[in-house]
């Protein structure tokens, strides 16, 4: 308001000239009109996501978006558009209205009209004085917002030298493996799952028959993880943070640097910094795989081309990418194949990331319109039938990604070489609310929903039993390197075994998330 208030008494001051007076409206509009909707823009992110729009997760959510996948955001979360284009449109009004009948002889000013002018007017001067509240006017925050977004994503397409480095400081690690026949291990990362939709969790509706009866067929040996959380609500930084060890960004970034700068900062750089566990695995002897049903720039930087073989699957970006899990079925069977010793192969699957309803062959969908218990209680939680709607599609959903991830654990148990050891590690990056804590559907950073997860570990040959106690033992995706790494029998010097979710020595530690969680064993 101290940045909007200038031109806004502008009104008050009188104007003889009928052309001055029209382009004073014009003005006076078009200044209200920019600063309504980036008040109806703030709002809504601080609303939906509790985040401001220059936040990291906000920049980077944009650096990684097309103008076809924004327009396809604005068309699921078109109510929300609706309402804030009425409020802009309401303030025009009133604005346009006050504009039209701004001062235009010239009256005398009372004493105290003039001394009640400065008096507000002098926020406004305090604010254009201040460094900080003139980078908040929309006209200078959107722009540097835009060249904030360009900078991320030019970085992100130049990314070469960082993955050289993390591969030099994985070889720096020096990683060991503990089994010396063949391996293969499998890792499936999906995305927007949560685990309170999935009836192997004990959902009610029968959305998992498939890994159900896995469990039962595989006992001890499939470890179902009950209490597995992720610590971020969006896909980038859950990845960086699975694939990163939980290291921070501006950590990741200073590592590569050093090591880029020279070797020798390489080993100056401690044995757990910078650390990526793809680049990790590549340099304990592994051809590393990965497969994706994502089109991502981001991703595909960061993560992917530190691979040996990289095969994306989806080149429809956006939510409106209709491409199923299931075409990586047979991407997955041919690595299995191929007669490499030691193979990691990373499937990163669209799960059930909105749009919901494309993520289920069409025509698919047996809790369109059913009247169960589920829908019984959305209906006497009050949510509208538009959340339940969105509810029955994104159930539909986990009833055709459990297809898909059954299948990569059977293909992974069959076929097996004499000696050969495999394993198979299943997680979600975040979580989705869908009418579980508020009236929405979507990634949610305000709810617990955003953040849980399933997790699932098999392995033909365990080095240890998981007991039914370390199954019940709290999960965070942060530390899904350290587990990862386990399953790949890999070591190295300044491993943290108390962050393996499968070692006896594992020591939890909660972690801080948005939604305020009290408890992570429920």
């Amino acid at each position: 308001m101290a940045l909007a208030l200038p031109v806004l008494a502008w009104l008050a001051w009188p104007v003889n000239s009928p052309a001055v007076h029209r382009l004073r409206a014009v003005v006076v509009c078009v200044w209200a009109l920019l600063f309504a909707a980036d008040a109806v823009v703030r709002a809504y992110l601080l609303d939906a996501y509790r985040a401001a729009p220059d936040s990291t997760v906000v920049l980077a959510a944009a650096a990684n978006t097309t103008a076809r996948e924004a327009g396809e955001y604005l068309s699921m979360h078109w109510r929300a558009l609706a309402v804030g284009a009425g409020l802009v449109a309401a303030a025009l009004w009133l604005v346009a209205r006050s504009a039209k009948r701004g001062a235009r002889a010239a009256v005398p000013w009372p004493r105290w009209g003039v001394a009640l002018v400065c008096v507000l007017l002098l926020p406004s001067v305090l604010g254009y004085a201040s460094k900080p509240w003139r980078r908040l006017h929309p006209v200078a925050f959107w722009a540097q917002w835009n060249e904030s977004v360009h900078a991320l994503r030019q970085g992100w397409r130049d990314q070469a030298a960082q993955r050289d480095a993390a591969l030099e400081r994985a070889r720096a690690a020096a990683p060991v493996l503990r089994h010396t026949g063949p391996s293969t291990v499998v890792l499936v990362v999906t995305d927007s799952i949560n685990r309170d939709n999935m009836g192997l969790y004990g959902y009610a509706r029968d959305t998992t028959p498939r890994l159900q009866s896995m469990h039962g067929l595989l006992g001890d040996d499939m470890v179902v993880l009950r209490n597995a959380w992720s610590v971020d609500a969006n896909t980038v930084e859950s990845l960086r943070n699975i694939f990163g060890f939980g290291q921070h960004a501006a950590d990741m970034s200073f590592a590569a640097a050093s090591t880029a700068a020279s070797p020798a900062a390489a080993g100056a750089v401690s044995a757990t910094d910078g650390l990526h566990a793809i680049a990790l695995a590549r340099a304990a002897g592994y051809k590393v795989w990965w497969m994706s049903n994502h089109d991502d720039l981001a991703i595909e930087q960061e993560h992917a081309r530190l691979a040996d073989v990289v095969d994306m699957v989806n080149r429809t970006p956006g939510r409106a990418g209709a491409s199923l899990d299931g075409e990586l079925l047979d991407c997955l069977q041919e690595a299995l194949d191929d007669p490499a010793e030691r193979k990691l192969i990373v499937l990163h699957l669209m799960g059930a990331h909105p749009h919901y309803r494309l993520r289920f062959p069409r025509g698919e969908n047996p809790f369109d319109d059913n009247a169960d218990a589920v829908d019984a209680q959305l209906a006497g939680q009050g949510r509208p039938a538009w959340v339940r709607r969105f509810r029955h599609e994104y159930d539909a959903a986990l009833l055709y990604h459990d297809f898909v991830v059954s299948e990569t654990l059977q293909l992974t148990r069959q076929g097996a070489r004499p000696g050969e050891y495999r394993a198979w590690m299943y997680l979600s990056d975040h979580g989705q609310e869908v009418g579980h804590g508020s009236d929405r559907a979507g990634h949610s950073p305000s709810t617990a929903s955003g953040y849980r997860i399933p997790a699932i570990v098999w392995r033909n040959h365990a080095a240890q039993p998981v007991s039914a106690a370390m199954a019940q033992a709290p999960f965070r995706t942060d530390w899904a390197g350290w587990t990862l790494a386990d399953v790949l029998r890999i070591d190295w010097p300044g491993a943290q075994p108390e962050r393996n979710v499968l070692h006896p020595g594992y020591r939890w530690q909660p972690p801080v998330l948005p939604p305020g969680v009290v408890s992570f064993t429920d």
